[in-house]
């Protein structure tokens, strides 16, 4: 349990933001107007979500997104991290948020 918070990563409670996942549909059921390298694959599904029941990482539990669906898959992860950033800074863009508030601060007058 990660301190302090009242999170377990391996179990999800009733309400817990958690990622689950499922395969919406296998190689066979693609659409035959897909390419081959698409149908030779299933299509999955991942999303995010309150879980509306307990369950262990690896169960089945029903999720509602934010958007207010309900879906079932499995549990995969409890409270997701979001990975993703914006990549290495731009030394030229560092300045620019200074710079423009220095600009909006001046009196259009004393140009």
């Amino acid at each position: 349990m990660d301190q302090g918070t009242g999170m377990e990563r391996g179990r999800a409670r009733r309400g817990d933001w958690v990622q689950i996942h499922s395969v919406v549909l296998s190689v066979g059921e693609r659409s035959p107007a897909v390419p081959p390298e698409t149908a030779a694959v299933s299509l999955e599904l991942r999303l995010k979500g309150f879980a509306l029941a307990e369950a262990e990482l690896g169960a089945a539990v029903p999720v509602r997104t934010a958007a207010g669906r309900e879906v079932r898959g499995t549990l995969v992860a409890v409270w997701p991290r979001y990975p993703h950033d914006f990549g290495e800074p731009v030394p030229e863009l560092i300045p620019v948020g200074g710079e423009l508030r220095a600009i909006l601060r001046e009196d259009p007058h004393d140009r």
